[in-house]
């Protein structure tokens, strides 16, 4: 029975150490994407309350400023008064409401704005963390798309593995599986579609941009995953060089 026991705790052991050694920057990178883009939708959705809300007091101050962020933080900081001297309302549509009735308004706008501290924060430590542990692809693909092509891949060793084509068509899964079953035109591009590069080139430019990138960027992750030297500002610049 003794023996028994002595090889459970060894088979427990094992397998703690396994579950500790499986925690790898991975996963602190993918949580933090993950929160970033959670507070992101919260913040724009207490946003939209909140204009509809500061509406009844200042509605014109929803047509002025069209940033969901500045909108918030205006709000938080300057008095309706300020608000109309500042923006040259000089006279509003808004009801004539108590003290005691605004207080919630301003409650509301300052909580947004420590919301968006958070965002700014987290956004802060991911492009941190990604410089540390994937530089290359951090350089090539930028924090916040970078962190998406390694969340949709599941870990920089799986990123590394993938051929360009399945990198170039990450976050477009739906899409992808949308063509298989009825046809459908097939996607060009997934999480790429966010990067400055795609996005500025001309519309019949940015699948042959994708693409591009995605071959680059399948470099990057090899090269970091086995720990290589950093050549991304020489990929980018090639990339640069090739679609200016």
């Amino acid at each position: 029975m003794s023996k028994l026991l002595k090889l459970r705790e060894k088979a427990i052991e094992a397998a703690r150490k396994a579950v500790i050694e499986s925690v790898s920057p991975d996963l602190y990178i993918i949580n933090t994407v993950n929160n970033i883009e959670e507070l992101q939708r919260i913040i724009n959705v207490l946003t939209k309350r909140l204009r509809e809300w500061y509406g009844l007091y200042l509605p014109e101050l929803d047509k002025i400023i069209d940033d969901n962020e500045s909108f918030a933080s205006f709000v938080a900081k300057r008095t309706k008064k300020a608000l109309q001297s500042e923006f040259k309302i000089n006279k509003t549509m808004g009801a004539d409401i108590k003290q005691k009735d605004i207080e919630p308004m301003i409650s509301m706008a300052k909580t947004i704005g420590s919301l968006i501290t958070q965002k700014d924060f987290l956004e802060t430590y991911l492009e941190n963390t990604m410089k540390e542990f994937c530089p290359n692809l951090f350089t090539l693909a930028g924090g916040t798309v970078g962190a998406k092509l390694l969340r949709g891949a599941g870990s920089l060793r799986k990123l590394a593995m993938m051929r360009s084509s399945t990198i170039q068509l990450l976050g477009a899964e739906k899409a992808l599986f949308r063509h298989i079953k009825t046809g459908a035109r097939p996607p060009k591009y997934g999480f790429l579609m966010q990067h400055n590069m795609v996005q500025s080139a001309k519309k019949q430019m940015k699948g042959k941009v994708a693409r591009a990138l995605a071959d680059k960027i399948f470099l990057a992750a090899r090269i970091d995953f086995f720990q290589g030297e950093f050549i991304a500002d020489e990929l980018l610049k090639g990339l640069e060089v090739r679609f200016k």
